[in-house]
């Protein structure tokens, strides 16, 4: 018969516990207050900022349209890209769905002359009317269908192209 063995419960040190100094009390509570009312301030600049980026991408897609070579294109795909990026933290996530919507297409695409336009200028149509209605609901049944719309548009657009080269 094999040897019982014996087991031992070792535990570590609570090291980060220590250095902030154990408990809440530690966290200074008037910091984190002043920290959350410049975060409120901030909204009120997130609507600006938002605009300023979805008439960036208005202007990127004349720009392409007027142009039609790669470095439009490029230029149309940041903008959309950085639409994806920046909308959910100004609190519009539809938006940033439409955005990421509008990148799959863009990034998918063999090059700039493959761009199915009427489904761009869908894509950024619909983020102005979610930004100008002001659609920060996820939920909204609207913009949901909307953006579901777009997105079953974009996976039968790439269906039919070829890849990416």
């Amino acid at each position: 018969m094999p040897k019982e063995q014996s087991n031992e419960v070792f535990m570590p040190p609570n090291l980060l516990k220590a250095k902030v100094g154990g408990t809440v009390a530690g966290l200074d509570t008037a910091a984190i207050k002043r920290a959350a009312e410049a975060v409120e301030n901030l909204k009120t600049e997130f609507s600006d900022w938002l605009t300023d980026d979805i008439a960036r991408l208005g202007t990127a897609y004349d720009v392409f349209l007027a142009a039609r070579d790669g470095a439009s294109c490029s230029d149309l795909f940041r903008a959309s890209h950085d639409l994806k990026g920046q909308a959910t933290t100004f609190e519009f996530p539809m938006v940033a769905r439409v955005a990421s919507s509008l990148c799959k297409l863009m990034d998918s695409l063999g090059s700039h002359d493959k761009v199915p336009l009427q489904l761009v200028e869908a894509h950024i149509d619909a983020i102005r009317v979610i930004h100008r209605e002001k659609i920060k609901d996820i939920s909204n049944l609207t913009a949901l269908t909307l953006v579901e719309e777009l997105e079953t548009r974009v996976t039968k657009a790439l269906a039919h192209m070829t890849p990416k080269d």
